[in-house]
């Protein structure tokens, strides 16, 4: 099988391409950083690291790479911008350069914060104008990233999914745990949970972007991708729907306007994605939040 290279395959969603990678005639070979890897088959890289990025794809001679890695915490991006830029875009040009020099083709997760959020129901062709540090960064990278001969950028929207609940004491650089999982955890436990009405997004499950990141680093065809879910919803209706799903009482779910609620970094009102590009290039469908949470509650019954 040809060998895929996933940077990151400790978080959600690098987890989920490693488990799904043999399915699409890959051979994976994980990374990890700060978070322990339950892979047999792995290494530790940190892609700030110039000499070591490029010693390990020599070594591995990927066909594909998959770069799932990023300071994700979008108030931390702000408030920590030289730690946000040497991940999220000083990494990515050490796997731009590795990329290159070994002829292997480059599948970067970006982010639908590279708008603005005025408009919403953005598609690949449209306008970005990031209003916060992570999603500079994150257009920065996208343009590095498109100067290689063979690449794909997709921009997902609040990836949700099912995964156990990660350790205290991690870094503040990522969550410690996807919204979904965070609503679900409140709600077990009884405790309120504020969400906000009146910014829009589209939740994405990552076991449906896993499985489209997979085909694209199978096609040739370059470009930016929107690979997020069909919904497009504020973060209360998506924390109610998952109450009503998991048969929690919505009850405990109090809405709040984005004014109310304390962010370090502006966010988008609307940064919804429209995907019928990539759903007609791969002949695939992106899925409903619905549909996605319903999966979700299955796999926690396993």
């Amino acid at each position: 099988m040809d060998r895929l290279l996933i940077i990151g395959s400790t978080g959600l969603v690098g987890s989920k391409i490693a488990s799904l990678a043999a399915k699409h005639g890959f051979d994976p070979f994980n990374t990890q950083h700060n978070r322990a890897s339950a892979s047999p088959d792995f290494a530790e890289l940190d892609i700030t690291d110039r000499e070591a990025t490029l010693t390990l794809v020599r070594k591995v001679r990927p066909i594909s790479i998959i770069n799932t890695a990023a300071v994700t915490n979008v108030d931390y991006c702000e408030t920590h911008r030289e730690e946000a830029q040497g991940v999220n875009v000083e990494g990515v040009r050490n796997l731009v350069e590795a990329g290159r020099e070994n002829r292997s083709r480059l599948i970067q997760v970006s982010t639908d914060y590279v708008f603005d959020g005025k408009v919403g129901h953005y598609q690949e062709a449209d306008t970005t104008n990031p209003i916060q540090y992570y999603g500079k960064t994150k257009l920065e990278a996208e343009k590095i990233v498109s100067s290689l001969q063979s690449f794909a950028i997709v921009r997902p929207s609040v990836i949700f999914g099912w995964t156990p609940v990660r350790p205290a004491g991690e870094s503040g650089s990522s969550k410690p745990m996807n919204f979904a999982m965070f609503v679900l955890d409140r709600l077990k436990r009884r405790e309120g949970v504020k969400a906000i009405r009146d910014q829009y997004a589209s939740p994405t499950f990552a076991d449906n972007l896993a499985e489209v990141v997979l085909k694209l680093a199978r096609t040739r065809e370059n470009g930016i991708f929107h690979t997020a879910g069909r919904s497009c919803m504020s973060r209360y209706e998506f924390a109610v729907k998952l109450a009503e799903i998991f048969g929690y009482s919505a009850k405990e779910i109090e809405p709040v306007y984005a004014s109310e609620f304390k962010q370090v970094a502006q966010r988008p009102r609307n940064s919804c994605l429209r995907v019928e590009k990539t759903e007609k290039l791969l002949g695939t469908s992106l899925l409903p939040a619905v549909d996605g949470i319903t999966e979700m509650k299955r796999q926690a019954a396993l």
